[in-house]
């Protein structure tokens, strides 16, 4: 694999992941995160977003945090809310003016946000970048779906990104001010960029290897999960015909007045 420029470390920078039942990935995800970060930024933070998990990734998580006090972080959910909300509580809870995150199932590595660091400090400097999945490490039945997502997120929203759900993002946390998403789901990630676009603010995006899972299930494809994405994908294009301005102050604020909770 051809080596990619890092850039010079950027002055602070949170990561976070959200976890739900992955037990097996949360200790090697931190531990390799406690050796990337360093080389990333001068300043950074852990933040482990435990989605209503019923193995030991709640206990695991907080023995992380407190082994590692200032520096990893766990918030709970106290049931299952849901991919999107993980995300939200994650952004939320983020206190540097960097957010990155990738996904607790270890697909992504944590030293390849150096590219999306990268990408970010070229000089159209913009508000996110998006990472799109260089070679899927999928089934092939979900990169299906997947493609078929992107190209409806296109026919109906203009939106162009071509990776949308890829689970390794970079947001200026101040483009996210004012911003607010309903989804709580699957469609939180298209919602988020929908809205971002729709503001003004810019994206890119920057190619990143992904690796097969190796520990843990994938939970994407349950036919719950796809029913709500489709029901929110639905809410969100009609509410745009009926009323533009209104469909695009709905929802509930990414980041709350005065900053991150912690």
């Amino acid at each position: 694999m051809t080596d990619v420029a890092q850039p010079a470390r950027v002055a602070r920078l949170s990561y976070f992941f959200p976890a739900h039942n992955e037990e097996a990935n949360l200790r090697p995800l931190v531990e390799e995160a406690l050796a990337a970060l360093p080389s990333l930024a001068g300043t950074w933070e852990i933040i482990i977003v435990d989605d209503g998990s019923r193995d030991e990734t709640p206990a695991i998580a907080d023995a992380l945090a407190a082994a590692n006090p200032g520096v990893v972080r766990a918030v709970h959910h106290p049931t299952n809310l849901g991919y999107g909300a993980a995300l939200r509580s994650g952004l939320g809870a983020a206190r540097h003016d960097l957010v990155a995150f990738t996904d607790g199932d270890r697909q992504f590595r944590v030293a390849d946000l150096g590219r999306l660091l990268a990408r970010l400090a070229e000089p159209d400097h913009p508000d996110v970048v998006v990472g799109y999945r260089i070679r899927r490490a999928d089934p092939l039945v979900r990169s299906v779906y997947a493609r078929l997502y992107r190209l409806a997120n296109w026919i109906f929203f203009g939106l162009t990104v071509r990776d949308v759900d890829c689970a390794c993002k970079l947001f200026r946390r101040a483009a996210l001010d004012g911003l607010r998403v309903e989804s709580g789901g699957a469609f939180f990630s298209a919602e988020l960029l929908i809205k971002l676009h729709a503001s003004g603010r810019t994206l890119a995006e920057v190619g990143i290897p992904h690796y097969p899972r190796t520990a843990g299930s994938p939970t994407g494809a349950r036919p719950s999960v796809v029913w709500r994405a489709v029901r929110d994908f639905w809410s969100l294009r009609l509410r745009l015909w009926a009323a533009p301005k209104r469909a695009l102050g709905r929802g509930v604020p990414i980041l709350e007045p005065e900053g991150a909770t912690s």
